[in-house]
């Protein structure tokens, strides 16, 4: 039997929606063409189930080479400014200031000098021997007039504004400028330059700087007064703050110190059931946080020396005293015990000497009698 295979027509498509796209009305598809492969949808590889829906994507269009893995790039978020103290303004915070290069001043003296000399020459002022010496021209001069007087005064304003704004910047020290009360901001350039002479300088030292405390008061694990001589190593981060913020940063460091000493045990040599190590890490992050407001970077704070008060040293002197031969008799004792009963074992395992209960304890005794008289006459 033969069968006819049979045709299917394709089906026709509605009215209006058959026909090919008009190129000029058709809006293309945002895809991504990869060489070798198909087209991917780029929704498809900026999806987010946490963003809404209603968000707009990004690039419409994203170039990715083939089996290159690229992902995006993560920013690494920038570690937070220190927030300033209650009585510090939060709008306070250094930043640069505008200064001119120092060959600005030197020409700007040198014209109104140069300026106050042509004046003079105009009204005559300069005597005969040295126009002579200058080789300048006669002239007997227009004497000393309202139109000289403006001359002398607008070259020697320019000559002082020039002169006087010459200022020289080193390393390791900074300029705090201030007009009228107000931050015009810092100057960390070095070598010559020209300041605005309006401005009031206020020089900061930004060098690593440190410092040796006298001793100062503090306790032990159990409350017990301890003086304690430390080492701070800090410098100034943001001289506004610390020239604006506070009235003397240098003894708000010293007081920020105090007050950590006040809250971490600090134990005397030999006596430390906190290791002078964990008390200075404790000791450096107190005294961070409290400066960092005022534009002040701690580096360490190190316990150099600590010992008790003169009101208790002799009464803690006696207490270690004690501890101490408390912890030499135990030793001692120890070793005795280690000694004897050696002797008496190997006594007894070589046949030496047979014991029984009673002369065992006697002869424990003797030994230990004898072993603690020869340790106290010639010592441990």
């Amino acid at each position: 039997m033969t069968t006819t295979p049979t045709t299917t027509s394709p089906t026709p498509e509605p009215e209006g929606l058959a026909g090919p796209a008009d190129p000029r009305t058709a809006r293309p598809g945002r895809l991504i063409q990869n060489e070798s492969t198909t087209e991917i949808p780029v929704h498809l590889l900026f999806r987010d189930e946490s963003r809404p829906a209603s968000v707009p994507l990004g690039p419409t269009v994203v170039g990715r080479r083939q089996g290159t893995g690229e992902q995006p790039r993560l920013r690494r978020p920038a570690e937070p400014e220190p927030r300033p103290g209650p009585g510090v303004d939060p709008d306070l915070a250094e930043r640069p200031a505008r200064v001119l290069p120092g060959a600005v001043g030197v020409f700007a003296g040198a014209c109104g000098a140069a300026g106050c000399a042509a004046a003079s020459w105009w009204a005559g002022v300069v005597p005969s021997l040295a126009a002579q010496a200058l080789r300048l021209p006669a002239y007997a001069g227009a004497g000393l007039g309202p139109a000289q007087w403006a001359a002398y005064a607008g070259a020697g304003a320019l000559g002082l504004f020039g002169f006087g704004g010459l200022a020289r910047g080193r390393t390791g020290r900074a300029w705090v400028l201030d007009l009228f009360g107000r931050y015009r901001g810092t100057v960390r350039r070095t070598g010559l330059m020209w300041v605005n002479p309006l401005l009031l300088r206020r020089r900061v030292d930004v060098r690593l700087r440190h410092w040796r405390s006298e001793p100062m008061p503090a306790a032990d694990g159990d409350g017990i007064a301890v003086r304690v001589v430390v080492r701070v190593v800090w410098r100034v981060r943001d001289t506004a703050r610390a020239t604006l913020g506070v009235e003397d940063h240098e003894t708000y460091l010293r007081e920020c110190v105090e007050a950590a000493l006040a809250r971490v045990p600090v134990e005397p040599p030999g006596t430390a059931e906190v290791t002078a190590e964990a008390a200075g890490d404790a000791l450096t992050r107190l005294a961070a946080a409290d400066a960092a407001p005022v534009g002040l970077e701690v580096f360490s704070v190190r316990p150099v020396r600590a010992e008790y008060a003169p009101e208790v040293a002799a009464v803690m002197h006696r207490r270690r005293m004690a501890a101490l031969d408390a912890r030499q008799r135990a030793g001692v004792l120890t070793s005795v015990v280690d000694s004897v009963e050696d002797t008496v074992t190997r006594l007894t395992v070589r046949g030496l000497v047979d014991l029984d209960d009673y002369e065992r304890k006697v002869l424990v005794r003797d030994l230990t009698v004898a072993f603690c008289s020869g340790r106290g006459e010639t010592g441990p």
